[in-house]
């Protein structure tokens, strides 16, 4: 016998409770659209939002959160959407899995908010305990994670860095080194270019300060991580010297890749890693609209922009969404010179050895590939992303070693137990919520 499926039915649907979702859904409902948002994380805010443990909201995160909820979308955390597919009458669904509860939902349109996750490149000793992720990192941190004393590295790329050393320190840790693998002058001409954003000058001045007196030096990154059990060591390199540092807790994280598995799952057009939309953010396929890192990453403004765009045009306001256009496109200049500022070095491919693991999931090491394969070959012969996490961590990195596209997806999209994926029959009327 199979479950029966719960019913609900709006007008837009939102996958994504963080900046660029809540931007969305709290315009469209403003403006009387019937509005449900999805999101897997037990609260709304997404990564850059969460809040840290027993501290309130501040800023813009009250603002736009507090909207959210006077704005009568209706809300539905820790749901996972394991399927999306087009319905019998030209709109769309989506098999949700929330708890114990298995929820389809009905709408006419689809907004695609789905944020972006880190990218992490082997290197030997980066799987041993004590070596986590830099946005991980700030995430344990803001859950209450101890940290008081402990030695900590940072090496990766991207703005990022600097705000997580600020709250290490803050937190009581000792922050021994940050290190930048993109050069010096990338960098500097980055920082040059901030004047057209003061604002985002005077934070970055502001995180630096929050760590005075640690090294922090672009042109450098992590060889290797050592350790019997636990992390012990990192040796750090800039392509000629190398220094060994000891440390407890190495953060680690080459940027974010955007989270696409449904726009692929949904047929939307992608282009360069990044969903194609126009300038209301619609997408190749008709209904579907995205709105956030997915169409590129470029922080916290430019997601808030892209939800705002995206929520006013599905719901007609097209007149307000225009005077926002010239913003966005500013917003957008930045965010491409940011990733072209912090692209990760080609010496980031020679890093990691034939005993280096690329996917932990199912313990694949580097000498397991072979650069003439195809994804799908690689999948087959190796089992790289058939684990836990779906590819979601070694796909970015052998798509950087080897210069693979990402491999088909399909339905679970997330790990989902059976009877999520039953089409019942016996389903209840549609209800709102």
């Amino acid at each position: 016998m199979t479950a029966a499926i719960e019913v609900s039915e709006a007008d837009i649907v939102i996958v994504g409770a963080g900046p660029a979702g809540i931007a969305a859904a709290a315009c469209a409902a403003e403006s009387g659209a019937r509005v449900i948002v999805v999101d897997e994380s037990p609260g709304v805010g997404g990564q850059i939002w969460r809040s840290r443990l027993g501290q309130p909201r501040r800023g813009a995160a009250r603002h736009w959160i507090e909207r959210l909820a006077r704005s009568g979308a209706i809300v539905r955390t820790g749901a996972s959407v394991v399927d999306a597919y087009g319905d019998d009458r030209g709109g769309f669904a989506l098999r949700v899995e929330a708890q114990d509860t298995h929820v389809e939902v009905r709408a006419a349109r689809l907004l695609l908010a789905t944020g972006a996750r880190e990218r992490f490149l082997p290197f030997p000793g980066w799987t041993l305990p004590g070596v986590v992720g830099i946005g991980g990192a700030q995430a344990l941190l803001k859950a209450g994670m101890e940290v008081r004393g402990k030695r900590v590295v940072i090496a990766g790329s991207g703005p990022l860095l600097l705000p997580v050393a600020a709250s290490l320190r803050g937190a009581g840790a000792r922050v021994v080194f940050v290190a930048e693998q993109a050069s010096l002058r990338r960098v500097a001409s980055f920082a040059l270019g901030l004047w057209r954003r003061p604002a985002a000058l005077v934070d970055a001045v502001r995180y630096r300060a929050g760590f005075v007196g640690a090294p922090y030096r672009a042109g450098w990154w992590a060889r290797e991580a050592r350790g019997e059990g636990t992390l012990r060591e990192v040796v750090l390199t800039d392509g000629r010297r190398t220094r060994t540092l000891p440390c407890d807790l190495l953060c680690t994280g080459y940027g974010l890749v955007p989270n696409l598995e449904l726009a692929r799952l949904m047929g939307c057009a992608i282009e360069r890693g990044v969903v194609v939309v126009d300038d209301e953010q619609r997408t190749s396929v008709a209904g579907v609209s995205c709105a956030g890192e997915p169409t590129g990453i470029g922080g916290v403004d430019l997601a808030l922009l892209e939800g705002e765009i995206a929520g006013l045009c599905a719901a007609g306001r097209l007149d307000e969404a225009r005077q926002l256009f010239a913003r966005r496109a500013g917003l957008r200049r930045m965010a491409d010179a940011m990733e072209r500022t912090f692209a990760p070095r080609d010496e980031l491919r020679a890093v990691a050895t034939p005993q280096t693991l690329v996917c932990r999931c199912e313990d694949v090491p580097v000498s397991a590939f072979d650069a003439a394969w195809s994804p799908r070959q690689a999948k087959l012969y190796t089992r790289a992303g058939m684990g836990p996490c779906q590819g979601r961590v070694c796909g970015p990195a052998l798509a950087f070693l080897y210069g693979w596209p990402a491999d088909v997806v399909r339905a679970p999209v997330e790990p989902a137990r059976l009877s999520a994926l039953q089409r019942s029959s016996d389903r209840t009327a549609p209800r709102p919520g």
